[in-house]
């Protein structure tokens, strides 16, 4: 890797030994998201307000991903509120852009809710958990 995009990785990501892999599947789990929240939904009984749950974990785990990616400070701030931002695009896209979806504003709300939580990982023993996980199979 070059100096330059080394200074950038040091500056924005954490110091994996794969920081660009984790970052590639942080974005897969984003498409997957996105894919999800506009095909049709499935078929299945649901307790009422289960979705909500849904939507709440889901972008809990999104949102923890970014801290175990990016290093605290704007960046991750930002990116988190980006994905706020994507949450409440989707829900908007559901109802402009798909006949088998509606937007609902408390699935904004979960959405926010879950970034929320995802986030507070920052603060928690959780938030260097990748970083260990890789020394310790790393053996380094």
């Amino acid at each position: 890797m070059s100096q330059a995009r080394r200074r950038v990785h040091q500056g924005v990501l954490k110091p994996l030994r794969r920081p660009l892999l984790w970052l590639g599947l942080w974005l897969l789990a984003v498409a997957l998201v996105v894919v999800l929240s506009l095909v049709p939904p499935p078929q299945m009984p649901m307790p009422q307000h289960g979705d909500k749950v849904e939507h709440l974990l889901a972008y809990a785990v999104l949102a923890a991903g970014l801290v175990q990616v990016l290093v605290p400070g704007r960046t991750l701030v930002l990116a988190g509120a980006g994905l706020v931002l994507l949450g409440v695009a989707l829900e908007w896209m559901q109802g402009s852009f798909t006949a088998t979806r509606q937007p609902d504003i408390a699935d904004a709300v979960a959405n926010t809710v879950g970034v929320i939580l995802g986030l507070l990982s920052a603060v928690s023993p959780w938030r260097d958990a990748l970083l260990r996980l890789e020394r310790r199979i790393g053996g380094g």
